[in-house]
């Protein structure tokens, strides 16, 4: 099972959120930073759940001193400070999600199931869907018997597609992140490289790339198993 601890000062809200989330995941708690960081040198966690007002260590400090340590636990900043400069220092400071109170528990499980998607895409370096998986370690497709191969920069767009699946890129994001300097590079080389891909993916019920008209284009999962 998930284990996700829980690292919030206000005793009410610590026992809420326990309450709602212990129905899918092993919940540990921890009352300040400083707690925390003691319990983590004992037991290893999925997710962190992290308060930012809080005694003795703070939520920043917290995650600055493990990520200054290299552990990269996922984190969600939960705090009632909702400035974008209180965003801005908890992403800097090395979390993965910010989510402002009154907590919305049903985004809250969507949030976590998402940040904990992809921290298993990134560790296992595959997409599963159902029967599919997609492996960035040799560029392919399998489902059942069947294994398809893809180009290096297709296979790279369907994969940062999928790794967010309804997250929308723009053309130059997908340009930044899969073709960088390359000089000879535009919006026309992401309109071809999609439109091959989607020809070559087309079989597969289980996903597909959707262009979203004057934004960019989004990946779409299937009927995927939780």
């Amino acid at each position: 099972m998930v284990k996700i601890l829980i690292i919030e000062d206000e005793e009410n809200m610590k026992i809420l959120m326990e309450a709602k989330l212990s129905k899918h995941y092993e919940i540990y708690t921890a009352n300040n930073g400083k707690e925390a960081y003691e319990l983590l040198e004992n037991i290893v966690v999925d997710l962190l759940l992290v308060d930012v007002m809080m005694p003795i260590m703070n939520g920043y400090e917290l995650i600055e001193k493990l990520r200054k340590e290299r552990i990269t636990t996922p984190a969600i900043m939960i705090t009632a400070k909702a400035e974008v400069m209180d965003k801005i220092k908890g992403f800097t400071s090395g979390a993965d999600d910010y989510m402002t109170k009154p907590i919305d528990f049903d985004e809250l499980e969507c949030r976590i199931k998402a940040i904990l998607r992809r921290n298993k895409i990134n560790r296992d370096k595959t997409i599963v869907i159902n029967e599919v998986i997609i492996n960035s370690e040799n560029l392919t497709i399998k489902k059942g018997l069947k294994i398809n191969y893809l180009p290096q920069k297709e296979f790279q767009l369907l994969f940062q597609l999928l790794s967010y699946p309804e997250i929308i890129f723009t053309k130059n994001e997908l340009l930044e992140n899969i073709w960088g300097n390359e000089t000879n590079s535009d919006e026309t080389t992401i309109r071809t490289h999609i439109n091959r891909l989607r020809d070559k993916v087309s079989e597969y019920s289980e996903f597909e790339i959707i262009t979203i008209r004057g934004l960019g284009y989004k990946g779409v999962i299937y009927d995927e198993k939780q």
